[in-house]
């Protein structure tokens, strides 16, 4: 009769949750793993081997990266992202049960998440403005206030009294709005969304199968996850709102759209299900739903418990990086200084260098160092206007970036990347179990630790 049925669409039935807090553990009272000594050898590492050449050679202009002491001892971030009204912070309030309670993120059909939201544990529900994040060098998010006013009234913190955010920190993004320019904005949203991509040790891209719509947007978005591929999850949300002939031509048009932007030999994890507390449509794959959705959380636990090695591998291609940008400054300094003549003038040499690197093998010559992949060669306009900032006379040579008592600059940081902190991943290495999935619940058949290397 009608009555009831106005009852069903008022009160939908909501699913069970035991499979969340049995998955993420969030019942165990297990004792922390001490990693503070690890931190400690980690953060002297950078202070000593790495930070020294990331200032000699203004690094920080290059990338704007700078990595802080709250950075390196941060939680593991976890970075939603994709077009407007996908369910992303729905997922958000279905992980943690924030449905119904005062602190739920704002869902709807329309674009609602207008700000960047970091939800983060705290002892008590409490809502902190991006302007006070920003000015707690703790938090490691103080680097943000380099994007302007305009962007902390777009950045909000949540605190929340959750077991699982006592151990990971999400990232609700604003939905991506095809068509729309980036100034429209008010703030730099790409460079936003690039510092938070180079930090995030998960990153969920959420698309919604009625409606998909690949547009410039979502492709520049794909072109700044370049080199993290092993940190994405694509999410193919409310799955359960098609029938399965239907789910399987969109699941076939997404791998089409996304093709030509991930450019991996083996495509990133796709979830297939329906990531909201009610309960699934009837006459839909409710167990294929069910075993996706605890695949990924085994995906979103194994991240929480390699913490540590993530960091590691995170500081060390950053060390990487920082290598590879002294070396190239190295270069076109010793071309200026080898082109230069008594008669010559320094601004028309130095155009000339920056104009075609190739003419002088400035790229080239670093490639032929020992190890140093093509891949991560910095993109040579980057160096256009990296030099219309720092002015090449205001860098020494490497050579002459050594003293008596502290020996090479460049020496440190190779002796980083090769010794250092390959000893401190070994380390870590010792002391764990290995981590048994429920492979037979989910039929993961693999542990989802970097699945990009060869074994």
């Amino acid at each position: 009769s009608p009555p009831e049925e106005v009852e069903d669409a008022s009160e939908p039935t909501k699913r069970d949750r035991s499979h969340l807090e049995n998955t993420l553990k969030l019942n165990e009272e297990k004792p922390a793993d001490d990693v503070s000594g690890v931190l400690q050898r980690l953060r002297k590492i950078y202070h000593s081997s790495i930070k020294p050449l990331e200032h000699s050679y203004r690094y920080n202009e290059l990338r704007q990266h700078e990595i802080t002491d709250g950075e390196i001892t941060s939680k593991p971030m976890v970075l939603f992202l994709g077009p407007w009204s996908v369910g992303k912070s729905s997922m958000i309030n279905y992980l943690l049960g924030l449905d119904n309670t005062p602190y739920q993120l704002y869902t709807g059909a329309e674009p609602t998440t207008s700000e960047f939201t970091v939800i983060m544990h705290g002892p008590k529900l409490k809502t902190i403005e991006g302007i006070v994040m920003a000015a707690d060098s703790a938090r490691s998010f103080s680097p943000l206030e380099k994007f302007g006013q305009n962007f902390l009234e777009k950045l909000i913190g949540i605190e929340v009294p959750h077991k699982l955010l006592e151990r990971v920190t999400f990232v609700d993004t604003p939905g991506i709005i095809e068509n729309r320019k980036q100034q429209e904005r008010g703030y730099p949203f790409n460079d936003v969304c690039q510092w938070f991509i180079d930090r995030a040790d998960l990153i969920f891209v959420v698309f919604d199968p009625t409606k998909l719509d690949v547009g410039l947007e979502l492709e520049m978005l794909f072109r700044q996850l370049k080199g993290r591929e092993s940190q994405i999850r694509i999410i193919l949300n409310k799955a359960d709102s098609l029938a399965t002939q239907e789910l399987m031509r969109v699941y076939g048009a997404l791998f089409w759209s996304l093709a030509p932007l991930i450019n991996v030999t083996e495509p990133p994890r796709v979830y297939v299900s329906s990531f909201w507390p009610h309960d699934y449509h009837p006459d839909t794959h409710r167990d294929l739903f069910l075993k996706e959705e605890i695949s990924l959380l085994e995906d979103l636990n194994q991240v929480i418990e390699n913490r540590m090695e993530n960091k590691i591998a995170f500081i060390r291609q950053h060390a990487i990086r920082v290598r590879i940008h002294a070396l190239l400054v190295d270069r076109y300094l010793q071309t200026y200084k080898d082109k230069m003549t008594f008669f010559s003038d320094g601004e028309m040499v130095f155009r000339d260098i920056v104009e075609d690197p190739d003419r002088f093998f400035i790229f080239k010559s670093i490639l032929a160092k020992t190890n140093v992949s093509k891949f991560d060669l910095p993109n040579r306009e980057a160096y256009k206007d990296f030099f219309g900032i720092n002015p090449i006379t205001s860098f020494k040579l490497l050579s002459q970036q050594c003293s008596y008592m502290g020996g090479c600059f460049l020496e440190k940081i190779e002796k980083a990347i090769t010794r250092e902190l390959p000893d401190l991943l070994g380390s870590i290495g010792l002391g764990k179990k290995p981590n048994v999935l429920s492979c037979d619940v989910t039929g993961c058949g693999e542990t989802p630790k970097n699945r990009y290397r060869k074994p």
